[in-house]
């Protein structure tokens, strides 16, 4: 296996670069590409595979006894999902939905395992992704329990604009529905639309083919 040169964001600091180790690992793999709302796992469905976005964006979500859906996260270029297939999970707990067209890196539980006890630096980067994950998940509980619609609105439009993760002072979201949104931050969509209106008034995002998420939006969460 060849050696990755590591990359480093603005501040100097080494990225985890799991495309780069997952191409030239030598495990088994395939590309797969989903348009707009396609499943890309039913709950319920087998878990004998582990995936890795290489473009667009997926959501995450559950669905009880009688049909109402609840979106537990929405992911990105460069996140992992379906992991739980390397904690014992013989079936997915939720179904995983492209929320605009989505290429997806699919790599077999068994592979995955083998490269994850083979190559340390992989898991190392790999255990680091999933903590900081983990992290994520408990301040959306936070932001849940806690904090405005307003608030929570803000934070996930930043959290889909990957905000801090490179110098980008704006970026283009793909189309995420005011539905998905209201789903994913537990609120209505008319409330969904009142503040999107709000912050395009303000400033804070901007229609351009997308939504156009500026960093003044951060505001809004810093705001008490």
């Amino acid at each position: 296996m060849k050696t990755i040169a590591p990359k480093k964001n603005g501040n100097g600091k080494e990225l985890f670069d799991a495309k780069s180790f997952l191409e030239s690992s030598g495990v088994t793999r395939k590309t797969v590409d989903f348009v707009r709302k396609a499943t890309i796992f039913a709950q319920g469905a087998p878990a004998k595979s582990v995936m890795y976005i290489l473009q667009g964006g997926v959501k995450i979500s559950v669905v009880n006894g009688v049909g109402k859906e609840a979106v537990v996260a929405m992911l990105g270029p460069g996140d992992f999902f379906g992991e739980g297939a390397l904690a014992g999970q013989s079936v997915r707990i939720g179904m995983a939905t492209a929320v605009t067209p989505t290429t997806v890196l699919m790599v077999d539980r068994d592979e995955m395992m083998k490269l994850l006890h083979g190559n340390h630096e992989f898991s190392d980067g790999f255990i680091s992704y999933m903590l900081t994950r983990n992290i994520r998940i408990e301040a959306d509980l936070v932001d849940q329990l806690f904090n405005s619609t307003e608030k929570r609105l803000a934070r996930a439009l930043l959290l889909l604009a990957q905000y801090g993760k490179d110098d980008l002072h704006q970026r283009v979201l793909p189309k995420v529905s005011q539905e998905t949104l209201a789903e994913t931050i537990g609120t209505t969509r008319s409330r969904v639309n009142l503040f999107m209106n709000k912050f395009k008034k303000l400033g804070f995002i901007t229609y351009n083919g997308g939504i156009q998420v500026n960093s003044s939006l951060l505001s809004v969460v810093l705001h008490d």
